[in-house]
C-alpha cells in the first residue's frame, strides 16, 4: 500500500526549524485526514502538525525534543493498511533510503539519546556518549556532541554555555570559545581541565533553582544574539500627546458601544511609526552580511506580554495600508489570540520594525533590544501629566500637559544618529499634531 511522508511543513518567513514538543499518536495508530498528529514549537509560536491522510503511523522518524528542519522527515504513513499488516522491516528500509542514515534508526523500546551503533555491538565505548539533549533540555547538534565527546566535555559543562546559534543553540564557535577556556583557566591555575570553576553563583539557605520554560529559553537566546550581532544606541524624545489623550476620551466609549472594540493608543502608534518609515526608507530595513536590504513592505510587529509573563510578538502587515479602524481591529486581535496562544505560525514572522509599550506598566521609558533581523525598536512610556512651558501669543506660559517619552535603539551599524534622532522626532511630530478632530 502507499507509503506518505510527513515532512515538517513551512511554518512562516524565517522559520527554518521546530522543536518536537508532543507526538499525539503512537506507532501503528490509526488515523484520519486533518487528525493533529503532533505539537511543534518554533521561536514564535507552537502549532499542530495534521495527518494529510486517512492510515496508519507506520514509522515516527523524529523524536520528542529532536528540532528538525523545515522538509525532513517527521514520520512515515501508510493508507489502506490495518496496524497489523504493517511491515516494520520494509518501513525501517524505507526511512533509511529517504535519511541515507542507518544510525538514526533505533530499536523500538531502546533510549535514542544514548545509544551508539557500538552498543549494539555489544561494545563500550570508548567515550563519554553525550546525549542529544543537556540536562536543561538545550538541543545538541551531532557536530556538538561530537566535539563533546572528543574533548571530553560533560553535558553538565555543556549546560553553562550560553549558545549564539538559533535559539540560544550550542554552535562549534561556541563549544570550541568554552574549550579554549577552560584549557586557559586550567594552564593558569596548574589545574587540570576538570577542576574549572562552574560559575555558578553563591547560593544561601531557601534559595530556589527554577528552570526556564521553552518560551524563556528562545527570548534569553534571542536577547542575547541580538546584543552580539547589533551595536545598540538609544536616542529619547519627550512627545506632548495631549491632544491624543483628548480625542481618545471623547471617542472611546462610543467607539466600544458601536464596534464592541476598545480604543487604546497603540494603534495611534502603530500609524505614526508607520507614517515615519515612508519618510525615512532607511530604517526600515535588515542587513545581510556587508548588504543592506530595503524592505517593500512596513510590517510592524507589537511585543504582547502574555499571562505567565513571556512576550510575543505579532505583526501587522502592510500597517501604512490600512485606516484606524483597520488597525484597531487588527491590534486588538492580535492581542486577544495571542494571550490565549491561537496565533498562526506567520503571524510573528516577517516584522520590519517593532514597537514595546512600557507604559503599560507605568515605566515612563526604557532601553529596548532590537527584534532581529530588524533594525530598530520604538519604546513607549507612560502618558504622565507635567507641568510644561508652552508658547502663547501672550508670552511663555506654564500648563499641565500629557507628556509621553519616547525612546528607539537602532542599529549603530546602519542606522547613524543623525537618521535615528529625525526619524525618532518625525514620529514625536506625528503624535503630537494628531487632528483631535478626526472621526473613527
Amino acid at each position: 500500500m502507499a507509503k506518505i511522508e510527513l515532512l515538517l511543513p513551512a511554518m512562516g518567513e524565517g522559520i527554518i526549524e521546530a522543536t518536537i514538543n508532543r507526538w499525539l499518536v503512537g506507532e501503528g495508530d490509526s488515523i484520519v485526514e486533518d487528525q493533529p498528529l503532533l505539537e511543534v514549537a518554533t521561536d514564535k509560536v507552537d502549532s499542530e502538525i495534521p495527518s494529510p491522510v486517512d492510515g496508519v503511523v507506520a514509522k515516527i522518524v523524529m523524536n520528542e525534543g529532536e528540532v528538525p528542519s523545515v522538509g525532513n522527515l517527521l514520520a512515515i504513513l501508510e493508507t489502506g493498511k490495518e496496524a497489523e499488516d504493517i511491515d516494520r522491516e520494509e518501513v525501517t528500509m524505507e526511512v533509511e533510503r529517504i535519511t541515507g542514515n542507518k544510525e538514526t534508526m533505533i530499536p523500538s523500546g531502546t533510549d535514542s539519546s544514548t545509544t551508539t551503533p557500538a552498543d549494539h555491538a555489544g561494545k563500550k565505548p570508548e567515550v563519554q556518549e553525550i546525549p542529544r539533549q543537556t540536562p536543561s533540555g538545550k538541543f545538541l547538534t551531532p557536530l556538538v556532541r561530537s566535539i563533546a565527546r572528543k574533548e571530553e566535555v560533560s553535558p553538565g559543562e555543556l549546560d553553562k554555555i550560553t549558545g549564539s546559534g538559533e535559539g540560544g543553540r550550542i554552535t562549534r564557535k561556541d563549544i570550541m570559545a568554552y574549550i579554549s577556556g577552560r584549557t586557559a583557566e586550567a594552564s593558569d591555575n596548574g589545574r587540570s581541565t576538570s577542576a574549572v570553576s562552574s560559575g555558578m553563583p553563591g547560593t544561601e539557605e531557601g534559595d530556589r533553582k527554577v528552570e526556564m520554560d521553552r518560551m524563556r529559553k528562545i527570548i534569553a537566546g534571542h536577547m542575547v544574539a541580538s546584543k552580539q550581532i547589533s551595536p545598540h544606541v538609544t536616542s529619547f524624545i519627550d512627545a506632548d500627546v495631549t491632544g491624543l489623550v483628548k480625542w481618545r476620551e471623547d471617542n472611546k466609549q462610543q467607539f466600544l458601544e458601536r464596534e464592541n472594540q476598545k480604543l487604546t493608543y497603540t494603534p495611534v502608534f502603530i500609524e505614526s511609526v508607520a507614517k515615519a518609515l515612508r519618510d525615512y526608507p532607511m530604517v526600515n530595513i535588515s542587513v545581510d552580511g556587508d548588504s543592506i536590504i530595503i524592505r517593500k513592505n512596513i510590517n510592524i510587529g507589537m511585543a504582547v506580554a502574555l499571562p505567565e509573563g513571556n512576550l510575543i510578538v505579532p505583526v501587522i502587515r502592510n500597517a501604512d495600508e490600512r485606516n484606524i479602524n483597520g488597525l484597531v481591529r487588527a491590534v486588538n486581535d492580535l492581542a486577544h489570540r495571542a494571550r490565549n496562544k491561537n496565533l498562526q505560525p506567520g503571524e510573528t514572522s516577517g516584522g520590519t520594525f517593532t514597537i514595546t509599550n512600557f507604559g503599560t506598566f507605568r515605566n515612563t521609558t526604557g532601553t529596548p533590544i532590537i527584534n532581529q533581523p530588524e533594525v530598530a525598536i520604538l519604546g513607549v512610556g507612560a502618558i504622565v501629566k507635567k507641568p510644561v512651558v508652552i508658547e502663547t501669543e501672550h508670552g511663555d506660559a506654564i500648563a499641565i500637559r500629557n507628556i509621553m517619552t519616547l525612546s528607539l535603539s537602532y542599529d549603530h551599524r546602519v542606522v547613524d544618529g543623525a537618521l535615528g534622532g529625525m526619524f525618532l522626532r518625525r514620529i514625536a511630530e506625528y503624535l503630537e499634531n494628531f487632528d483631535v478632530l478626526r472621526k473613527i
